[in-house]
């Protein structure tokens, strides 16, 4: 039985995106998350889920992150990114860094049951109206050079890395860890080397560059 994660802080759309889930898929398990630490939690107790709607904007989560998150720590779950955004150049960037598909907000019903349907036949999902623009969108070498690098980090580097970018001390990652301080260096070492950086604050800039504009929470 395939099984769904959806990861949304709105409770609204997560009960609409449910109800297309089981319109789309006669047997599907499906859990909910409201945040981007439910979500890698729920992926850690649930390896079994197979695909994650994941919102750009929930709380933890700032843009592109939780994706790169979740790529690097469970590179085997599908996940399609849902936004307000629709900006083609940042559905690209999306794809770029792992997405499977791409849900803008409007979408109706009946294009979220074949997004689904389509990403757990393990094919790639975008809206038909703008397939064409991000198609014609072209991948920065830079966003290319930085999902390769974020990709060649272990589940436990990434992990090192988001807390050094929180601006926590290696003893303070240590503990939230539960690793000895001594391997926390040992993995810095090899954060700084796979990233192309040379000291904690040039490590969390990488991250930062992933971060997003909300066009659904501007004023």
């Amino acid at each position: 039985m395939p099984s769904l994660l959806i990861a949304d802080d709105h409770p609204l759309f997560r009960a609409a995106l449910r109800g297309a889930a089981a319109d789309a898929i006669a047997e599907l398990e499906v859990r909910e998350a409201e945040s981007l630490d439910g979500v890698l939690s729920a992926l850690e107790s649930n390896p079994d889920i197979d695909l994650v709607l994941l919102d750009l904007h929930m709380p933890g989560n700032h843009g592109l992150a939780g994706l790169a998150a979740i790529r690097a720590q469970h590179p085997g779950v599908a996940v399609v990114v849902v936004s307000a955004n629709d900006d083609p150049r940042v559905i690209r960037r999306a794809l770029d860094h792992g997405a499977a598909g791409y849900l803008p907000k409007s979408t109706g019903l009946n294009e979220l049951r074949d997004a689904i349907r389509t990403v757990l036949a393990c094919e790639q999902w975008l809206p038909p109206p703008l397939r064409g623009a991000v198609a014609n969108a072209r991948s920065s070498t830079d966003d290319t050079r930085l999902a390769a690098r974020l990709a060649s980090l272990s589940p436990q580097q990434f992990r090192v890395l988001v807390l050094v970018a929180e601006g926590l001390l290696n003893k303070q990652i240590a503990d939230r860890l539960d690793i000895q301080e001594r391997t926390v260096k040992a993995h810095l070492t090899a954060i700084f080397e796979r990233l192309g950086v040379r000291n904690r604050t040039q490590a969390g800039v990488v991250l930062r560059e992933l971060e997003l504009t909300d066009p659904s929470r501007q004023l």
